[in-house]
């Protein structure tokens, strides 16, 4: 079995180095973390993180709170946190939070009595109390006194807006997510700054990020009034494409359709959905190298991180059809 010596004449460093990477006690230059990183996984070192833990009195846990695990945003986001913790040498704990408050709390509780190192969280609600006994990077939703990786969702909803126009659309039906939540305001706000003046919205309807639509959205869908509907997310845009083809319409040929997010199989579903995305791997994993960092240095300045999306451009949204040239259906 490989001992930390091992790791340090392979990577080139000291026994001392070669803890300071493995435990998060000091931190090490990027590149010679990555020697160590790499001699660890080629050598098949694996600390007791028990005896560790007594020793150092340093836990080897993260934990990691989201929303909602049947939104298929976040279990791409999940990987992508573990893969990046399990790098560093950390077990991760997840906890679905069910999109309900209270349940947030007990799991952050729990996470507390776990005596985790540090939290990942993806916040229910964007105002909380951060009176936790632990350091926190949030991920997709900004909290003060935190810090944070995001994407630029108003970038994103800029782009969708640009791209409607650009593909002739000028009424259109907006499925805006929960405005109490940043994002989904940003994207809001700057989708309508974009076509203000080139387009109009036909209609606006607040919705849940979750593939199941309330009566009143379906019963909208069925009877559109618009050529294109931008939806809250991919799972939104999903169900809506779902409730046009049970109403007879014919995605995009009667209705366009554009998501948000680029989950996995937004390529797979039919039509492939157009749809801003997001860095879902870079969200991951530059937060857990963030809470890495925070747990090392609890001192340090707070750090925000805004990654760029980008539009990517599928079958679900097609140029209006010259016939209506301001969007309008018979």
């Amino acid at each position: 079995m490989a001992r930390l010596k091992d790791i340090a004449q392979a990577a080139g460093v000291s026994i001392a180095t070669v803890s300071n990477v493995v435990n998060g006690t000091k931190p090490a230059t990027p590149a010679v973390e990555r020697r160590v990183l790499a001699a660890i996984e080629r050598l098949g070192y694996h600390p007791d993180p028990y005896a560790r833990t007594l020793r150092t009195g340093a836990s080897r846990s993260l934990g990691l709170v989201v929303p909602d695990l049947t939104n298929p945003y976040f279990p791409a986001l999940v990987q992508a946190i573990e893969t990046r913790a399990r790098e560093l040498g950390f077990v991760l704990i997840v906890m679905d939070a069910g999109n309900d408050a209270e349940h947030e709390t007990e799991a952050l509780t729990l996470l507390a009595a776990y005596r985790v190192a540090g939290v990942v969280w993806v916040p229910v609600e964007h105002e909380r109390s951060l009176d936790w006994p632990y350091p926190i990077v949030t991920v997709d939703r900004a909290v003060p006194g935190c810090d944070t990786v995001v994407a630029d969702h108003a970038q994103g909803g800029a782009l969708i807006g640009q791209h409607a126009l650009a593909l002739g659309h000028r009424r259109i039906g907006l499925l805006s997510g929960p405005r109490t939540l940043p994002s989904a305001a940003d994207r809001r706000a700057a989708f309508l700054a974009a076509v203000a003046g080139e387009a109009e919205v036909a209609w606006e309807m607040t919705v849940p990020f979750s593939s199941e639509l309330s009566p009143a959205v379906v019963a909208r869908i069925a009877e559109p009034d618009c050529s294109l509907v931008v939806c809250a997310n991919d799972a939104v845009a999903v169900a809506v494409l779902r409730a046009a083809r049970d109403a007879g319409l014919r995605v995009p040929d009667d209705l366009s359709v554009i998501g948000f997010d680029d989950v996995p199989w937004a390529d797979f579903v039919e039509p492939a959905l157009t749809t801003v995305r997001q860095p879902l791997t870079d969200l991951g994993r530059n937060a857990v190298t963030t809470l890495h960092a925070r747990i090392a240095d609890p001192e340090r300045p707070l750090h925000h991180e805004t990654l760029p999306v980008a539009l990517v451009e599928r079958r679900s949204a097609t140029h209006l059809a010259a016939s209506y040239p301001r969007g309008d259906r018979p």
